[in-house]
């Protein structure tokens, strides 16, 4: 009943005004909300640029409400695609600092929602809504003493409160219950878990995992409750790397003993958009299970990072699960989401819709320096193409190599000579895109130059699928700097032969660190990338890595004291490969 209400819904919609997205029946990550700048000066030293991370969605009264890291206020959503930006600055006269709400702690209490930042003092304000979409908020502590750096709130279902905190490489994560009238701690915090990277590769701090640089941080504890389990999630090695990760260790008690999943709860190592750490899980309203985090970027700072919303869940032996798998293709949004089936199989959020202009030729209306054009298009949010000025009329097209089926397409802009510190809500994008089958004749497929929304990662899904060859976007306005693109991907199916399987594959597991292998396989011909699934258990290969132009992976990701399953598929255009046979790596 509750699908059909929300489809009846999103009809109404299509037919009362224009707002196509609306219509929409997807979304695609990075998630596209209104990222603030960063509003600390030294981290925009080497450019200013959009910045956000730590986040944590909570259903509240049928509506999902989004806080993350220094945004000078938080989202509201009814349908996991439009987000409203509610602007609110929640430090008091009395606190000092550019952290407005780093890594904040949202709760839920009876009918009340709470929120409090991470500090370091015993300071700092515990708010209090039942009315947030209002921007309603009264102070319910006015120092929350016991305070806490990356702090979680989390409501038993017999009522008891509890809060947890830590970030660090040196010490663990804490718990402690609080008085749900008061508010002040009933004993003590209680250590509740710490890394063991020397057993569990993936915790290994770096981008390769070798612990070079610093010892792994562990931090952005979240608890959520299944079957009288207690789920503890937390991130780890470090927000700088493809390897950010949460991981889940579980107790049958709020406090602990918490016994650790051998892999991480959601990891995305490969693809555009990388990175799944430091997060929340969440329900939607039709009792299924996401998980929210954070994907790096870490280009003009380390702490330059977006935010992902991936489709989560148990299985059948209670086994906690995260499918990054294709996690920045387009995914149905919560009314659409297919019936749950074995995440193995299939992301049950994944629409099948496949990247259409992967290392595809390209033009653009002109070039600055070294972000020359065929950046938009190779798969690393991390490049990107530049036009030499943010002027009205340049453009950038892509060649699909052939006609095609074209159901959407991500227009991923970069902070090229922005000029904005903090955050504002009176900038917008606008553009046009055209469509052409021989690059010569254009076609208007989207006219957003009277946009007046601020839309860095807009996702447009197409409200009737088209052939094409060639998409082309031209710039009629940039929130700030030059028109720039990390990537432009086209989403659809090429309407030609599934790539073949891989024939050879092998996992050479290093006896002198059995948290290390060297993954090698036969090339094929009519592939561009690789998803390489793997897990301790062949029915539980939910961890994906994602290769592309490559036929092998050194990976260091491992428990070293289980057995694990590996099997492999090939990507192109038109689909997936059958995956190879599971292979047992003792």
């Amino acid at each position: 009943m509750r699908n059909l209400i929300a489809i009846l819904f999103f009809s109404i919609a299509c037919f009362s005004g224009k707002n196509v997205l609306a219509q929409q029946k997807t979304y695609c990550n990075p998630i596209n909300i209104d990222y603030g700048f960063t509003p600390i000066p030294n981290f925009s030293e080497w450019g200013r640029h959009r910045a956000t991370a730590d986040p944590v969605i909570v259903n509240y009264k049928n509506d999902y409400y989004l806080f993350s890291t220094n945004q000078w206020g938080y989202w509201w959503s009814n349908d996991m695609l439009n987000w409203n930006f509610v602007s609110r600055k929640f430090l008091r006269p009395w606190n000092e600092g550019y952290d407005e709400l780093c890594a904040p702690a949202v709760g839920i209490v009876g009918d009340t929602l709470l929120v409090f930042g991470s500090t370091y003092t015993s300071k700092f304000t515990l708010w209090m809504s039942t009315n947030p979409k209002l921007n309603d908020w009264k102070p319910l502590v006015d120092s929350f003493e016991i305070g806490g750096w990356d702090p979680a709130f989390f409501t038993d279902d017999d009522g008891r409160f509890f809060m947890y905190n830590g970030s660090s490489n040196v010490y663990p994560l804490y718990g402690i219950e609080l008085n749900r009238k008061t508010f002040q701690p009933i004993g003590t915090r209680k250590e509740i878990h710490s890394l063991k990277s020397w057993r569990y590769g993936w915790q290994r701090f770096g981008e390769h995992m070798d612990n070079t640089f610093l010892d792994p941080f562990m931090e952005g504890a979240w608890i959520t409750k299944y079957k009288n389990k207690y789920y503890l999630q937390y991130g780890a090695p470090g927000t700088e790397f493809s390897g950010y990760a949460d991981g889940v260790a579980v107790s049958e008690s709020p406090l602990g003993y918490f016994v650790e999943q051998s892999d991480p709860l959601s990891m995305k190592l490969g693809g555009f958009a990388r990175g799944a750490g430091h997060g929340a899980t969440f329900t939607d309203n039709f009792n299924r299970f996401w998980h929210v985090s954070t994907i790096m970027l870490s280009v003009k700072n380390n702490f330059e990072r977006r935010i992902g919303i991936w489709p989560a869940g148990f299985d059948a032996q209670d086994m906690m699960w995260t499918n990054t798998a294709f996690g920045d293709y387009p995914h149905y949004l919560p009314a659409f989401r297919k019936t749950e089936i074995h995440p193995r199989e299939l992301n049950p959020a994944f629409t099948g819709w496949m990247l259409l202009n992967y290392q595809k030729p390209v033009m653009a209306s002109s070039s600055l320096g070294g972000h020359a054009p065929n950046l938009a298009v190779d798969e690393q949010m991390k490049t990107y193409w530049s036009a030499s000025t943010g002027n009205s009329g340049e453009w950038f097209q892509s060649d699909l190599g052939s006609i095609s089926t074209v159901h959407a397409i991500q227009i991923n802009y970069a902070d090229q000579d922005a000029d904005i510190l903090g955050k504002k809500t009176n900038l917008f994008h606008q553009y046009k895109l055209y469509s052409s089958m021989d690059g010569k004749k254009w076609t208007l497929l989207k006219d957003k130059s009277n946009n007046q929304k601020d839309v860095p990662h807009d996702y447009i899904e197409l409200e009737n699928p088209i052939s094409t060859r060639f998409i082309k976007i031209e710039n009629v306005h940039m929130a700030s700097g030059k028109f720039a693109l990390s990537g432009l991907r086209v989403f659809g199916n090429g309407n030609g032969q599934l790539p073949d399987s891989v024939k050879q594959f092998m996992v050479l597991r290093t006896e002198k660190d059995k948290r290390s292998a060297w993954i090698k396989w036969s090339p094929v011909d009519n592939a561009y990338a690789y998803n390489i699934y793997y897990g301790t258990h062949p029915d539980q290969l939910y961890n994906c890595i994602m290769v592309h132009d490559a036929n092998e992976y050194w990976f260091k990701g491992m428990d070293l004291k289980k057995t694990y399953y590996y099997t492999i598929e090939s990507i192109n255009e038109n689909g997936v490969s059958l995956k190879s046979k599971i292979l047992k790596v003792d």
